[in-house]
């Protein structure tokens, strides 16, 4: 099996970390954010090639990680000329993919049942599978409540939670469903995702409690940093 690993985003977020460095690169602990996501794939024991889906910085990326050789995995790389967005990037890797197939953002660090998750999309005949986690989080602002009728303020809730599943941008896809993606355009996995849906292809959920990690701005990376120090200090 192979998996997709998109790693071609500019990191804007993460600037001015980015700026010399591609976000899949930036040190996670004692080694490269995207290291750790190649050996997590490759002590699955189900996937034996990795495809990495390169753009800005792609010679750092590339002059690293090599062929795989030294991680145990066979590693090649498709390279578009500019970044794209998350489904217009999967769409370079088309003609080297051969069936079935993961795919992965570069910008997350993941610890959880892959092999589970694909032995169920293949029992569900699933078209795609989204692995999900539940997420809460506490609004910034009150929200007040009025009656329509007459606009009277009928309750005040400070600050509440709220929460739901979120995608933690980690799925198992049949190569049909890059049929769906435009050439040479920039578009988002959502809209590919949603237009999928529309089609009455089966999508289905695999949803997990813990085992992501976000690596989306200075926060989150800052976090997660501080995590892997953490371990590195136990060692």
């Amino acid at each position: 099996m192979q998996a997709v690993i998109l790693a071609g985003g500019l990191g804007t977020r993460l600037q001015p970390y980015t700026f010399f460095i591609p976000k899949p690169m930036l040190p996670l602990g004692n080694k490269p954010l995207l290291e750790h996501l190649i050996e997590w794939i490759a002590n699955i024991g189900i996937i034996d090639e990795v495809i990495i889906c390169v753009s800005y910085l792609h010679r750092s990326i590339e002059d690293y990680f090599e062929d795989g050789a030294r991680f145990g995995i066979k590693i090649s790389y498709v390279r578009s000329e500019k970044p794209l967005a998350t489904a217009g990037q999967l769409k370079t890797a088309e003609s080297v993919l051969q069936d079935r197939f993961v795919c992965l953002y570069g910008d997350s660090v993941y610890d959880f049942n892959l092999e589970k998750m694909i032995n169920n999309h293949v029992r569900s005949n699933a078209f795609l599978s989204m692995a999900l986690m539940h997420y809460k989080t506490r609004l910034k602002y009150g929200f007040i409540e009025i009656r329509k009728s007459n606009k009277n303020v009928t309750e005040w809730r400070e600050k509440p939670e709220v929460g739901g599943l979120i995608n933690i941008g980690c799925y198992i896809m049949e190569k049909d469903f890059l049929k769906l993606i435009p050439r040479h355009s920039t578009i988002g996995m959502d809209k590919i995702v949603e237009k999928a849906i529309k089609m009455k292809r089966l999508v289905k959920a695999f949803t997990i409690e813990s085992g992501f990690i976000d690596i989306g701005d200075k926060r989150s990376y800052l976090e997660a940093y501080k995590e892997y120090t953490k371990k590195l200090g136990k060692i």
